[in-house]
């Protein structure tokens, strides 16, 4: 596994001079700005597709899109932001957010609007790696996990304001008037990033000097991290991702009407931003294992209890479960890639990092389908639940193995 990193102590405070909000504004602000913006398109993705005339498995396809485009884009953003560093691929990514968002408010095809948000895509995973390797050099490590999972957080309250702001748009506009909306929050962001300093310029010359590391030869020297913590990443990108397919399957089941689980969906986005912070001082005082658990193990639990849910009480209270594991793990794959990556290649090293991540998130979806299209729903909640308390062993393991290292690191 590779050697814990600690970032110079000459591109920081000493650890005990460090308080979160000296990083507040470059390091959260353009967060919650461009969430928001990501926040107020996501729910009505599929409603642009069906407007300009696609077939429901098409609109499907159009917001799966999204996923793609942060898929593919991975490796490119970390041997970007190793060539550019993070403050330019902030803004790049925010300028290019902006075209995206635009096309698709004024794209009259399906095609173009697809396209639109494969670009969009793309630049979400260029964002939130620059981010991350902004944090790592701007935090110490004492405070990195409450930094991170914060950096989580700030992330769930856009999404969750995100959704409020297109209503009131969509009740006075139309529906193109959220990708507007997504448009000039994309591109505040990016200018907002430009406030930053640039932590990373030194060690950017120092690699230019000796050359550049290929993006597959960081990935290759580190394989023994991907193919334990890195896997343990894919099972938490799954797990958290599997309840956006499986709760709104069996609310559908049961009889909940959609506004319904909407409501349940808000409570529980509620809920799961009132334990970020929380989660981060767990992370920093009693390690990354005693976070990283609870959000398979969670999933895995109502996963089992979901098929006795036929209420919309019964629903709202396997997702608040849910919910509180998923807030206590914010960060959490954050955390891990900073505690993991090395410091020469770091970048890079995060972009496969960011792509654990995102197989994960694409993953568990494809995961519920697949096992519902063969069996009845209450025996896919049955499989998704074993499936999880296996994750949560491995996960279990790898996190503790970190942990018992960067005890004696």
């Amino acid at each position: 596994m590779s050697r814990v990193h600690q970032p110079p102590s000459a591109i920081r405070a000493p650890d005990r001079d460090f308080r979160l909000r000296d990083v507040a504004l470059v390091a959260y602000g353009p967060t919650v700005v461009n969430a928001t913006g990501h926040g107020a398109v996501m729910p009505v993705l599929a409603l642009r597709a069906r407007e300009l005339g696609a077939d429901v498995s098409t609109a499907a396809l159009v917001v799966a899109l999204l996923g793609i485009g942060m898929l593919v884009a991975s490796l490119p953003a970390g041997a970007l932001v190793a060539r550019i560093g993070e403050r330019r691929t902030l803004f790049l990514a925010g300028l290019v957010d902006a075209v995206a968002m635009a096309v698709a408010a004024l794209s009259q095809s399906v095609v173009l609007l697809g396209a639109a948000v494969v670009l969009s895509g793309m630049t979400w995973t260029a964002f939130l790696l620059a981010r991350q390797a902004f944090m790592i050099d701007a935090v110490p490590v004492t405070h990195r996990a409450r930094a991170l999972a914060a950096l989580g957080g700030a992330h769930r309250v856009g999404i969750f304001v995100g959704p409020l702001l297109g209503a009131g748009l969509i009740h006075l506009f139309d529906l193109r008037a959220t990708f507007v909306l997504a448009a000039v929050l994309s591109l505040t962001a990016g200018l907002m990033a430009r406030l930053m300093p640039d932590l990373g310029s030194a060690s950017r010359s120092e690699q230019r000097a000796a050359g550049h590391l290929p993006v597959w030869s960081v990935l290759v020297a580190h394989r023994r991290t991907f193919f334990t913590l890195g896997v343990a990443v894919i099972v938490l990108g799954a797990s958290r991702s599997v309840r956006d397919g499986l709760l709104p399957l069996w609310a559908d089941h049961v009889g909940i009407s959609a506004s319904t689980t909407s409501l349940i969906f808000a409570a529980a986005a509620a809920i799961d931003i009132l334990f970020f912070f929380p989660g981060g001082w767990l992370m920093d005082t009693r390690g990354r294992t005693v976070v990283a658990v609870p959000v398979v193990l969670a999933v895995a639990v109502a996963s089992f209890l979901l098929p006795l849910a036929h209420s919309a009480i019964g629903l709202a209270l396997v997702a608040a479960l849910i919910a509180v594991g998923n807030g206590l793990g914010s960060g959490i794959v954050m955390t891990l890639g900073a505690d993991t990556a090395p410091a020469q290649g770091r970048a890079q090293y995060l972009g496969g990092w960011r792509l654990c991540g995102d197989i994960g998130n694409t993953g568990g979806p494809l995961v519920v389908a697949a096992v519902a299209a063969v069996a009845p729903l209450a025996t896919a909640c049955f499989v998704i639940g074993t499936l999880g308390l296996a994750g949560t062993a491995w996960v279990g393991y790898w996190t503790h193995r970190l942990d018992l290292r960067r005890r004696t690191a």
